[in-house]
């Protein structure tokens, strides 16, 4: 009898460590799609909006895998340096295209710097920059038992234990 309900203890621990372990990976793993600018797109801001795609990527919070979407007709996007972004300075660029719907990918945390390849465009306001947030990242040979909730169900099952021990 003990050990039939110690078997029972253990599978259902097992399956709960399992659930669990799958809604981290998953959490974790989730990345989205950000189209600059809304409903705007990538195009010269209105006079005197020279901050519009700073406020607009202010105001989201990205990570690292996530991709932003520039949407834009007759005109053109540019990730720079930092340097070439405050300068206006379109003659090395990181990435250019021209495609009037290009995706790029955030590959790592820290600031982007973006600027239209158009003449006078990025004097005009349409330039942006953008910070992908730092990711806490969670050792692969410890992973499993760093999770609050392991840690919770390796105290059931301890206590299971014990239980079983008394009957």
């Amino acid at each position: 009898m003990a050990l039939t309900c110690f078997g029972n203890v253990l599978i259902s621990i097992l399956v709960m460590m399992s659930i669990a372990s799958s809604l981290q990976l998953v959490s974790a793993s989730s990345s989205m799609e950000f189209q600059v600018g809304d409903t705007t797109g990538w195009t010269v801001p209105l006079q005197n909006d020279t901050i519009f795609y700073n406020n607009w990527a202010s105001a989201m919070r990205f990570k690292i895998g996530d991709t932003i979407r520039f949407k834009y007709k007759k005109d053109s996007v540019m990730e720079v340096t930092d340097k070439d972004y405050k300068k206006c300075n379109s003659t090395q660029p990181h990435l250019f295209s021209n495609s009037g719907n290009t995706m790029f990918t955030l590959e790592h945390s820290g600031y982007y710097y973006f600027i239209s390849g158009a003449a006078g465009h990025c004097e005009r306001g349409q330039r942006m920059i953008l910070r992908v947030m730092v990711q806490d990242v969670i050792p692969t040979s410890h992973a499993p038992f760093s999770f609050p909730i392991f840690q919770q169900l390796l105290h059931l099952l301890f206590l299971s234990l014990c239980l079983l021990a008394l009957v």
